[in-house]
């Protein structure tokens, strides 16, 4: 999932993770609330646009999205840039170079262009050779950021510091869910600021596809000779007529707080948001149209569409401010009408893919499980096997292959997946987060 500027200042002032450590009686005042301290971090366009280094790999250490391209695999590594992974062998896979990208969380692949973002720009590098990629182009100011200080830039993003403040009762601040001083924020300190990098994929495909295959957590996606991005509460669109020079051409107004895209064939985009399931016609590929929706309760919610089946995860303990964790079934044969089939309980869902009868799904520290989803009613009930040894975040089963790719806090996994009932881990490419700029 990203998490991007107007996503924190959603998140300041809408009232989230309101936690009271103790209560104030009315005639008396000893109870203490604590907050944690998040410090503004702001850059400068030159800082934004310094020269883009393309160089020798280097290891995972916060891994973010994935994305699969002609054998090849695109990790970002959290607001830092795109590592490159030989995937030719599944089982000894080999970084093979890192793209330093400033405020990179997305990626998306037309043919032979790569597209990332670079906080307010949208990059393309040509990936011919995606062992040796060539940036080619910048267009510039495709995406806000919270703020902009004259003297100071940009305002990008918070980082959390080690600083736990604690407010007595009698102070104005107490019983506040957040409060701001000096362009610092506070917030109740259970709350959570789920900063990985969020981690698109056409499930009826039988091939590998020539656009690539992306996690379930996208915001990027490339249909035909079109690319959408999603930024909030707006779809933006460029045209890819040619793919080394994206033409923006409309933004369109959706819900707020939209979270990721799953395209479905040539005419359909499922969007997954905080509130609820969208789905856009491409009837007009330059101005989508929304044609349906499903509503659920307030939760971080990726999507996957199979044979006109959306599986959709909600889960809790997120800047989101959901409660609920379970996987809700929805048909959507009739785009204008989704309707809700069955939700099954789970442990804390994330990303997720299908694959024939199976459907893969990351439970975050609960690891990766595998369903049997021949029977919708009862797919809480048919889990083929699990594996967790591991923390799972996104994970994509590739069509046209046996393997299954993972993205988690300790790095990049491979599963073979010839039999669902067997998971296999077959590599390995750890994180290492004591390496960490």
């Amino acid at each position: 999932m990203k998490i991007s500027a107007r996503t924190l200042i959603y998140l300041f002032t809408s009232g989230l993770f309101l936690l009271l450590t103790q209560s104030c009686l009315k005639d008396s005042c000893d109870g203490v609330q604590k907050f944690i301290q998040f410090d503004p971090i702001y850059l400068t366009v030159d800082e934004i646009r310094k020269d883009i280094q393309i160089g020798s790999p280097r290891e995972l250490c916060k891994p973010g999205k994935l994305f699969y391209y002609s054998d090849y695999i695109f990790v970002n590594e959290f607001r830092e840039g795109v590592h490159i992974i030989d995937n030719r062998d599944s089982e000894n896979p080999v970084n093979v170079a890192f793209i330093q990208i400033p405020g990179n969380v997305d990626v998306a692949v037309k043919g032979n262009v790569m597209y990332a973002d670079n906080y307010i720009d949208l990059l393309a590098f040509d990936i011919t050779d995606p062992t040796n990629p060539s940036f080619k182009t910048r267009t510039e100011n495709v995406f806000e950021t919270i703020g902009l200080d004259e003297e100071l830039g940009h305002l990008v993003y918070y980082v959390e510091t080690e600083n736990v403040v604690e407010v007595e009762c009698n102070d104005p601040n107490f019983g506040s869910n957040k409060w701001f001083e000096d362009n610092r924020v506070f917030l109740p300190n259970a709350a959570s600021m789920d900063n990985s990098g969020g981690f698109d994929i056409d499930s009826n495909t039988s091939g590998a596809p020539s656009g690539g295959i992306a996690g379930s957590f996208a915001s990027f996606s490339v249909i035909n000779d079109w690319l959408y991005i999603i930024d909030e509460w707006r779809l933006d669109v460029f045209d890819l007529a040619d793919p080394c020079n994206p033409v923006f051409t409309n933004a369109v107004d959706v819900e707020w707080n939209i979270e990721t895209l799953f395209p479905y064939g040539d005419d359909l985009l499922f969007m997954g948001s905080q509130n609820g399931m969208f789905i856009f016609s491409l009837e007009n590929p330059s101005n989508p149209n929304m044609v349906g929706e499903f509503r659920h309760a307030r939760a971080c919610d990726p999507v996957v569409v199979k044979d006109d089946i959306a599986y959709v995860t909600l889960r809790s303990g997120t800047f989101c401010d959901g409660f609920t964790n379970q996987l809700d079934v929805i048909d959507v044969s009739n785009v204008f009408n989704p309707t809700l089939l069955a939700s099954f309980p789970m442990e804390n869902p994330h990303g997720l893919s299908v694959k024939d009868n199976t459907l893969y799904l990351c439970e975050g520290e609960g690891g990766v499980k595998a369903f049997d989803i021949s029977d919708i009613n009862n797919i809480g009930e048919n889990m083929l096997d699990s594996d967790n040894s591991n923390d799972a975040y996104d994970i994509i089963a590739l069509p046209h292959k046996n393997v299954a790719l993972m993205i988690g806090a300790d790095g990049f996994h491979q599963y073979d997946i010839t039999d669902p009932s067997n998971l296999k881990r077959i590599s390995h490419i750890q994180a290492n987060e004591n390496n960490c700029d």
